[in-house]
């Protein structure tokens, strides 16, 4: 049985539709860029730009997509069986290519793992499911209260009800925001976040 405070919060997030993100986030390309049975997702650093990059792991190998552009940058169809998910690592992480060979990058997905749910400067991303098995992720500038009707101080900014919800979460720099399902990956990006 929920309370009447659970069942009010759930009807507060059903009523919410999904809405673009607000200022300063940015869609990156068309929003959703397909990747067949995708596993996880993990973040890095480009060497040369300073870009965040989205590493991912999925069924048919590996891709390095640039977080500002969108544009894959690097593909590994072929990676080592032995570290090519990130089950096998019990830092659960997979070696990095192209321009970041030779680190390793976390994965969060399937096998578990995480991504940052709150940047520096305040933005907060949470995953709730008020008709689960969809999982609807939510942006928000008040901490993660999601107090008072959706779109003041936070947004519905996608709905999982086509596909499993992988990993959500910003970027360490805080510039980036990606969600993955089994089908796809979603990016935001903004400018370099102001200090608190």
């Amino acid at each position: 049985m929920i309370t009447e405070f659970q069942q009010k919060l759930r009807e507060r997030y059903l009523a919410a539709p999904v809405v673009q993100a607000p200022e300063p986030w940015q869609p990156v390309l068309d929003r959703r860029t397909p990747v067949g049975g995708l596993l996880g997702i993990g973040f890095a650093v480009h060497p040369d730009s300073g870009h965040d990059l989205v590493m991912v792991v999925s069924g048919d190998g590996h891709g390095l997509f640039d977080a500002v552009t969108g544009e894959k940058i690097a593909r590994d169809r072929d990676p080592d069986p032995d570290t090519s998910t990130p089950d096998a690592s019990p830092d659960l992480a997979c070696p990095g290519f192209g321009p970041i060979e030779g680190t390793r990058v976390h994965i969060a997905g399937l096998f578990g793992g995480g991504l940052h749910s709150t940047t520096p400067d305040g933005w907060t991303l949470d995953v709730v499911s008020p008709e689960w098995p969809h999982d609807r992720v939510i942006l928000s500038a008040d901490g993660g209260v999601h107090e008072g009707p959706a779109g003041g101080t936070w947004w519905h900014v996608l709905h999982s009800e086509y596909s499993e919800l992988r990993a959500a979460g910003f970027s360490p720099s805080g510039r980036t925001l990606a969600v993955a399902t089994s089908s796809d990956l979603t990016l935001w990006t903004r400018p370099e976040p102001q200090a608190p």
